[in-house]
């Protein structure tokens, strides 16, 4: 039976456990992690967990969310199915070592690398409590993931903590939008985002809606900085790793009702419907930095890649080839300014 007790209360172990973190409402039902025990008030915190029971294993394995347990070092010591769904790593692959080591490398929106200071697993283990927080981690194919994590502190018998575990999902549903964009036959294969014609067709509905409705939007173009250069260097099969990278760093983190497209090469297109000037700079500001923390390991060495983005709202008088060209502009003034930054207008 699953045992717990509410220590700032004093009451018997609850019985009827519904969701409490990403794993813990399914433990009850497996009566023989009897080692499990809980204490719910404020704080979280799990006790002598059994994780080299076989069952434990089976039992998180079935589960959607990413599970890992690390040691008081950040050692990570156990590492789910989820988890390897999450971020493309195996369990073969991270076991043993530290996340911060090209692993997640988690950021926060101001694109600062948590594991150098901030790490949430290091704060529950310091702070010795629970911690939820919006951060985006590295896939292993290179690109951003935003997820919310959850960390707990994990003790022994004694009440000592001796590591935490991370719980985590993808704060976005995303293969719906694929599913819809192959059917209709607006999909770039190599990248999995709208391709030029989707892109064409969404500017002439926005600007449609913009004309009869007045809901208005903007536009970002989206260039890789030196492109060639990762060819020339690296190869056009590792070119086209950083083309999908940067690609689904965009796609994943913007809202579910905007969308992004390939207009050609290393040309992208992001739609941002109803939104204001300032909302524009900051969603542009988000993915010109989540591109420049993400990268793409090519023999266990890093392509570190940026971007230059040209920033812009629809106005009444425009047409798709105004609107594009305008952000095509601001874009190269992106390139003058020195890469790797916005340019509004």
């Amino acid at each position: 039976m699953l045992s717990g007790v509410n220590q700032e209360q004093g009451k018997a172990p609850c019985k009827n456990l519904q969701k409490i973190s990403g794993f813990v409402c399914i433990f009850g039902v497996y009566p023989e992690l009897n080692k499990f025990h809980y204490f719910l008030s404020k704080k979280w915190y799990i006790y002598h967990m059994p994780i080299s029971d076989v069952s434990l294993r089976n039992l998180l394995d079935t589960i959607e969310d990413g599970v890992y347990f690390v040691d008081t070092g950040r050692a990570i010591t156990y590492w789910n199915k989820g988890a390897e769904l999450i971020t493309g790593f195996t369990s073969a692959e991270v076991t043993g070592k530290h996340c911060s080591e090209n692993i997640l490398m988690h950021v926060n929106d101001s694109g600062e690398y948590l594991c150098l200071g901030k790490c949430p697993l290091q704060r529950s283990i310091e702070k010795d409590c629970t911690i939820t927080e919006d951060i985006y981690l590295h896939h292993k194919e290179g690109y951003r993931v935003p997820i919310n994590v959850k960390t707990i502190p994990f003790k022994d018998a004694a009440g000592k903590t001796i590591g935490a575990v991370e719980i985590f999902r993808e704060r976005m549903a995303f293969p719906a939008r694929i599913e819809e964009l192959k059917r209709m036959a607006y999909f770039d294969v190599l990248t999995e985002v709208g391709n030029r014609r989707h892109a064409e067709y969404s500017l002439n509905s926005r600007l449609q809606e913009k004309i009869r409705y007045g809901i208005g939007f903007g536009l970002l173009f989206i260039d890789i900085d030196n492109f060639k250069k990762v060819n020339d260097l690296f190869g056009h099969e590792n070119g086209d790793l950083v083309l999908k990278m940067v690609a689904k760093t965009i796609s994943k983190n913007i809202r579910p009702f905007d969308n992004t497209s390939r207009w050609g090469g290393e040309e992208f297109l992001v739609l941002l419907v109803n939104i204001t000037n300032s909302e524009l700079a900051l969603i542009s500001e988000k993915l010109r930095m989540l591109v420049s923390t993400s990268m793409v390991l090519v023999e266990n060495k890093p392509i570190n890649i940026t971007v230059s983005i040209g920033a812009t709202l629809a106005i009444d008088k425009d047409t798709p080839r105004t609107l594009i060209n305008r952000a095509d502009k601001l874009m190269y003034k992106s390139k003058q300014n020195g890469k790797n930054c916005v340019t509004i207008g």
